[in-house]
């Protein structure tokens, strides 16, 4: 069982998993996204033009943390688990990455992103969307405020 982690609804997910199939073996995949710091990157650029001086670009300082904060992201969802479990920690286009690792899983757990005071379509986001729609196996979703 593949539990994708996001800095919004983890708890969920790991609730979900642990509740579902206290015995399978879990793997925790949290995926970075990388599009998120080019487009510091990109701002940074933009907005200054010549002359800024790269010691002051946040796109640099956003990398410098998103490993730590993600692996620490992970252990909280494995404390969370309560019992030992693979942490995988991809980069990319998030939907894209899911798909790839839930690729040989029996199940996907992952939650609702999108507005969740309106059911329907627009209760996931585009990533989630993608992933319910191409996942080449079962897929849980989970409502992350107890909706």
């Amino acid at each position: 069982m593949v539990v994708w982690i996001t800095e919004s609804t983890w708890p969920a997910c790991v609730d979900a998993a642990r509740a579902r199939a206290p015995h399978d073996d879990v793997v925790l995949l949290h995926v970075g996204d990388e599009e998120v710091v080019a487009a510091a990157h990109r701002a940074y650029a933009g907005l200054l033009g010549r002359g800024h001086r790269p010691d002051r670009d946040p796109g640099a300082r956003l990398e410098a943390l998103a490993g730590p904060a993600a692996a620490d992201l992970l252990e909280a969802a494995a404390h969370r688990l309560g019992r030992p479990c693979e942490l995988l920690e991809h980069h990319g286009r998030a939907e894209h990455e899911v798909v790839r690792a839930a690729a040989g899983a029996d199940l996907l757990i992952c939650a609702r992103d999108g507005e969740p005071d309106r059911p329907g379509p627009h209760s996931l986001g585009r990533a989630t969307r993608f992933v319910v729609d191409h996942a080449a196996c079962p897929v849980l979703l989970v409502w992350p405020y107890g909706g």
